[in-house]
């Protein structure tokens, strides 16, 4: 046949045949591509319990993570809303060849890898010998580094600012990356962007409030007025006294022994022990961690709440004056036991776990009024269906008498955190710092706490805390019964005990 001769019926129909299923052939290999990427769920998970403490998914990704190479290039793309070089600048730990600091974890879920915090991002923190030193991690103690509201805001303000366009961060993200696909190029990452900008602009709204308040300085939450964002309560018409309740994070060690006291019960859990069941306390702290009754990973919730139960905090790694320290036990025994315990591991006393009127501890009252009695209703109704619905969140008039162990690192003390050693706690009002800098990490070896009268160091700067802003008081816990009375070489001795715990 030769070259310009006319196809035959049979070549054409066949040419024609395959027009008409090519888009079906595609459409079909994009939908295979489209179902095996945006309908994976998988999370990062690790088979050693202090890793999977460390970056191990809870689920909260799901809900609320951000896109990975988002949460990896804002810094560089907003530089102006951090205090300092990265994510480190606000209290985040990064280990040596991670990618992710501690308390962040992975999943990949929705066609991209997604990150969030875990429960290590408030439980976690680091220890130094001296400036210059090199920093240890220890799970468990409270964050006392962590800047969580300069966290949220360097989200919100970069999420209201110019910046936060496509053409802004996708650049980034491909020079970090090595490049881009063109379908995350040109859609995966642009709708990505916009979706996390509204809804980061919308709990900017949300969180309005919590600008208005003194800033809460490192280590410190406003935990349950959180949890009325949640619940969609009206912020800007509750009163006020409500809305200030920063506290210190808590330390989670040695759980077992908190789930029975002396009389029989359970201990009354939180700062103003609104709940008594650890279960129901960790799932609410979850909430935290951006998980939601459908989307909280239970199994790798309840592989840390088992190690919690046992796991113990690290020994006084300094020198210990024997003969004070046993002199201090007496006294401790005299004055504190009572309330918390007799020992770092002997939780016994009449009033371990129990609550102690406002009226009588007269410490700030602040955390306690944020927490109300229509919260506890609200919360009554999580995880409503499920066998785990919450039943044990009410309202309290106090404060809760906690266990001590270790207790060199849970400064500053009270539960706002207005104390900044346990030396300054067994002094009067009077006679406590009213300023002093939180954020250091060295520990103050004659007055138990951490260092809190240096204002920075070549690479850091320290939080100035006032104990005469609202929430902020360093009131209470003083008095004759309290030890504040005793002589010097008194209140010395039970430091020096303290330090065993």
């Amino acid at each position: 046949m030769s070259a310009d001769a006319p196809d035959t019926p049979n070549k054409t129909h066949g040419m024609l045949r395959t027009l008409l299923w090519l888009p079906w052939v595609l459409a079909l290999v994009f939908g295979i591509y489209a179902l095996g990427r945006f309908t994976a769920d998988i999370p990062v998970a690790y088979q050693a319990i202090d890793m999977h403490f460390k970056y191990g998914s809870t689920g909260g990704e799901r809900e609320s993570g951000f896109p990975y190479w988002i949460w990896k290039v804002l810094p560089k793309v907003c530089p102006e809303h951090l205090p300092g070089d990265g994510y480190q600048s606000l209290g985040f730990i990064f280990e040596p060849g991670r990618d992710l600091p501690v308390g962040v974890s992975k999943r990949q879920h929705l066609g991209i890898d997604r990150v969030f915090l875990n429960c290590a991002v408030c439980h976690a923190s680091t220890v130094r010998d001296a400036p210059g030193a090199a920093p240890k991690v220890v799970l468990g103690m409270p964050a006392h580094r962590l800047d969580i509201k300069g966290f949220e805001s360097f989200f919100f303000n970069c999420a209201a600012g110019p910046k936060f366009r496509t053409e802004y961060i996708v650049p980034e993200i491909e020079a970090a990356a090595g490049g881009l696909s063109p379908i995350d190029r040109y859609l995966v990452y642009p709708v990505a962007i916009s979706l996390m900008r509204e809804r980061l602009l919308m709990l900017k709204d949300r969180f309005s409030f919590a600008f208005e308040q003194p800033d809460w300085g490192p280590g410190r939450v406003d935990t349950f007025n959180s949890a009325k964002v949640l619940f969609n309560f009206p912020m800007h018409k509750l009163p006020k006294k409500e809305l200030l309740g920063a506290s210190d994070f808590p330390s989670i060690w040695l759980q077992a022994p908190r789930m029975k006291r002396d009389d029989g019960h359970r201990m009354e859990l939180h700062w103003d022990g609104n709940n008594t069941h650890t279960e129901e306390r960790n799932k609410s702290a979850a909430f935290g961690t951006g998980t939601t009754p459908p989307t909280i990973d239970l199994k790798a919730i309840g592989r840390i709440e088992d190690w919690l139960l046992t796991v113990e905090p690290p020994p006084w790694p300094y020198r210990i004056d024997d003969a004070r320290a046993e002199r201090g036990k007496a006294l401790y025994g005299e004055y504190c036991a009572a309330c918390h315990g007799q020992s770092g591991r002997d939780f016994s006393g009449k009033y371990v776990g129990h609550v102690t009127p406002i009226a009588q501890i007269a410490t700030d009252r602040a955390r306690l009024d944020s927490y109300t009695y229509t919260l506890a209703v609200n919360q009554g109704t999580l995880y409503a269906g499920y066998p785990h619905r919450f039943a044990n969140f009410r309202k309290t008039y106090g404060y809760a008498n906690m266990p001590l162990d270790g207790i060199w690192l849970r400064s500053p003390y009270l539960h706002n955190g207005s104390v900044p050693t346990l030396r300054d706690l067994l002094e009067p009002t009077w006679k406590r710092p009213t300023t002093f800098y939180r954020g250091n990490d060295i520990i103050d070896r004659d007055k138990l706490g951490f260092v809190s009268d240096v204002a920075d160091e070549p690479d850091r700067r320290f939080f100035l805390f006032d104990t005469r802003l609202p929430g902020n008081g360093n009131g209470g816990h003083e008095g004759a019964a309290y030890g504040t009375e005793l002589a010097d070489a008194d209140k010395d001795a039970i430091v020096e005990y303290m330090k065993t715990f």
